[in-house]
C-alpha cells in the first residue's frame, strides 16, 4: 500500500467553513484511501488571493517557502506520492513541487486549470506559479471536458491527462425515490451566477401550465431577492431554507424532478445527488453541467427559459416518461459517478508512480 501526502491550497479539507471545494477535497481523500492506502493531510497552509493583491501574494510566497522547508524535513520518510487538489491562478500550489523535488516524490494534481489570460495583470505572478506547478505534475486528473481543452493544449512533456469524473463519496446508491411529488431546486442564494440561475428558473416557471409545485432548498444573502422572484407563484413555491444532509436526501426521495439551469457551475454535485435518487433533471446544456448529467436532450442556453420550461413540461405531462428517465439517470450514476469508479481510475493511473503494489 502507498502513503500519500494530500494538499489543497485553496481550502483545507479540515476547514470549519463549509463549501463545495472543501467537500470535494474530503471526498477525494476518502476515494484515494478506499483501497487501504494511507492519505495524510500534508499541510493546512491556505494559499488564496481573491482580489489580486500583490502584497498578499508576496506574503503567501514567504509562508509557502517556510512551509515547504518544514515539510522537506518532516514529511514522513515513506511517503510515496504527493497529490494536490485545485491548483489555479488564485490558489497556486507553492508548496508541493518544491517538497517533491527535494524529496524525490512523484507529484500529481487533481483539478488543475491553466489561465493564460491571467499572465498579465494583478494575478500574473500567481498565474505563472500555477502553470509551473501544473508543469511539475506527472499526472493531472481533470473533472470536465472543458478543463481538458487548455490542459491538452499546454500539456508539459509526457504528462498524462486522465479523466476523473466528479463522484459521490459512497460505494452504493441511496434509496430510490418515486419521482413523484413537487419539483425540486437545490441552490445557494447569493449574488452572481446563482442569482442569475434563479432568474432563469423564475422565467421558466412562469411558462408552465397545469398543476405543479416546487420546493427550493437553499439559503444565503440573496434569499430576499429569490423569494421576491418566487412571490408571483404564491403557494406553489416553497423556500425551505438550508437543509442538513438527511433532510435533503428525504427531499430527493419525495420529489418528481430537479430543475436548475446551472449557470457557470463547475459541474454541480446536486445533479449527481438528484440522479442517484432517481430524479430526472431539467437543466441547460452548459460546460461542466453536461459532464455530470445522463446523456439526454437538454435545452441549449440559446433556447433560454422557454427551452428549459419545455423540458420541465414534458416531465410534468408524462409520468411514465419522467419515471423512466429517473431510472436511467440512477443507472448512469451507478456506472460512472460513485466512489469505487473514482478510486479505480485514480490508482490505475498513479500506482506505477508510487511503485507500491496494490
Amino acid at each position: 500500500m502507498a502513503r500519500v501526502a494530500f494538499y489543497a491550497p485553496m481550502k483545507s479539507p479540515d476547514s470549519p467553513k463549509p463549501s463545495g471545494d472543501r467537500e470535494m477535497a474530503r471526498n477525494l481523500m476518502k476515494a484515494i484511501s478506499a483501497q487501504g492506502d494511507q492519505v495524510d493531510l500534508a499541510s493546512e497552509l491556505r494559499i488564496f488571493d481573491k482580489s489580486g493583491d500583490t502584497s498578499l501574494q508576496d506574503e503567501l510566497r514567504q509562508q509557502a517557502r517556510i512551509e515547504a522547508d518544514r515539510l522537506i524535513r518532516e514529511l514522513a520518510p515513506d511517503t510515496n506520492l504527493w497529490v494536490t487538489y485545485h491548483n489555479y491562478y488564485k490558489a497556486p500550489d507553492l508548496v508541493g513541487p518544491a517538497v517533491c523535488k527535494a524529496r524525490g516524490i512523484p507529484y500529481v494534481q487533481l483539478e488543475s486549470t491553466r489561465a493564460y489570460s491571467r499572465l498579465d495583470g494583478p494575478w500574473a505572478g500567481f498565474a505563472q506559479a500555477a502553470h509551473d506547478a501544473c508543469d511539475a505534475a506527472k499526472v493531472v486528473f481533470y473533472h470536465t471536458a472543458n478543463d481538458l481543452i487548455t490542459l491538452e493544449r499546454e500539456r508539459f512533456g509526457d504528462q498524462a491527462l486522465v479523466e476523473l469524473p466528479p463522484f459521490l463519496p459512497t460505494d452504493k446508491l441511496p434509496k430510490a425515490g418515486s419521482a413523484d411529488g413537487p419539483m425540486l431546486t437545490v441552490g445557494m442564494m447569493r449574488e452572481g451566477d446563482k442569482l442569475a440561475s434563479y432568474r432563469i428558473l423564475a422565467e421558466s416557471l412562469s411558462q408552465l401550465t397545469g398543476d405543479w409545485s416546487l420546493n427550493i432548498a437553499g439559503d444565503g444573502p440573496a434569499r430576499n431577492k429569490v423569494e421576491a422572484m418566487m412571490a408571483p407563484f404564491g403557494g406553489r413555491v416553497q423556500c425551505l431554507g438550508q437543509l442538513d444532509r438527511p433532510a435533503l436526501q428525504r427531499l430527493y426521495e419525495t420529489s418528481s424532478l430537479l430543475i436548475w439551469p446551472g449557470m457557470n457551475e463547475a459541474y454541480g454535485m446536486v445533479y449527481l445527488e438528484a440522479q442517484a435518487a432517481g430524479l430526472p433533471v431539467a437543466a441547460q446544456d452548459r460546460p461542466g453541467v453536461r459532464d455530470v448529467l445522463m446523456p439526454s436532450d437538454y435545452p441549449t442556453v440559446e433556447a433560454g427559459p422557454e427551452g428549459l420550461a419545455r423540458r420541465v413540461q414534458s416531465f410534468l405531462n408524462d409520468n411514465h416518461f419522467r419515471r423512466a428517465q429517473g431510472v436511467l439517470a440512477r443507472r448512469y450514476i451507478a456506472r460512472r459517478h460513485l466512489m469505487p469508479a473514482a478510486t479505480n481510475r485514480f490508482w490505475n493511473a498513479v500506482r506505477p508512480l508510487a511503485e507500491v503494489p496494490a
